[in-house]
């Protein structure tokens, strides 16, 4: 099974290089799809050292368009039989990888998440942020009939043919309700794996904010009534 490594990336510079050393340290991914969001700090002076590793391929947005179009533009250029995202920043550990990538081998899901809330090691910060991940999960779970512990994680894995004949009209963090109303509303095979989760703050470099949950709620409400 071919493995895709979709990276969206915008204005990374302090941690794109670490993450692809990560990722190519842990030496899952066939390959690593970085799609490089409108960037204007130096982060794209780094991909174009970047593009020169033999299983790193580039893709530009020439204007920032958001988490959820960089996504969408990996998912068509990837060419792997199981995609996985994978933020550029360091919120998540790719050693987990194998252990999301394990009910996909064993055929026993279509499509695993990376759970922040499963007893995994984490980094002890956020409350607030971690609420509303949570309200929103059980939002989630409420509308679909679903019983999933964490909604909103940036690691998932899916095979290709699960997104294959899916549009999602997504440009920012409303990717992550989207995909998961389509996802389950689909009825397809869905694992959860905890995962470590290291949380970076608003000083940091952290884009997520209050309007983005708001627009989750809709998003949420909106597919659970609309195709």
């Amino acid at each position: 099974m071919k493995l895709s490594v979709i990276i969206p990336v915008y204005n990374e510079e302090a941690t794109l290089e670490e993450i692809i050393n990560r990722l190519e340290a842990v030496g899952v991914a066939d390959e690593i799809v970085i799609v490089d969001d409108g960037s204007v700090d130096g982060t794209r002076a780094i991909l174009k050292e970047l593009e020169a590793r033999e299983k790193v391929r580039v893709f530009y947005h020439e204007r920032n368009q958001g988490k959820g179009a960089a996504v969408v533009t990996g998912i068509h250029k990837a060419t792997g039989d199981a995609l996985l995202i994978q933020d550029a920043d360091l919120e998540y550990d790719p050693r987990d990888i194998p252990s999301l990538l394990k009910p996909l081998q064993e055929g026993v899901a279509d499509v695993v998440y990376g759970s922040r809330f499963l007893g995994a090691p984490r980094r002890s910060a956020m409350f607030w942020h971690m609420v509303a991940n949570k309200l929103l999960t059980l939002m989630t779970n409420i509308l679909y009939n679903a019983i999933l512990s964490d909604m909103e994680t940036g690691y998932k894995l899916f095979r290709r043919e699960v997104v294959a004949d899916m549009t999602i009209h997504a440009r920012r963090f409303d990717f992550e309700p989207e995909f998961t109303a389509k996802i389950l509303k689909r009825k397809v095979r869905i694992f959860e794996v905890p995962i470590t989760f290291n949380p970076r703050d608003y000083e940091e470099g952290k884009k997520i904010g209050l309007k983005d949950a708001f627009e989750a709620v809709w998003t949420l409400v909106k597919y659970r009534f609309v195709d």
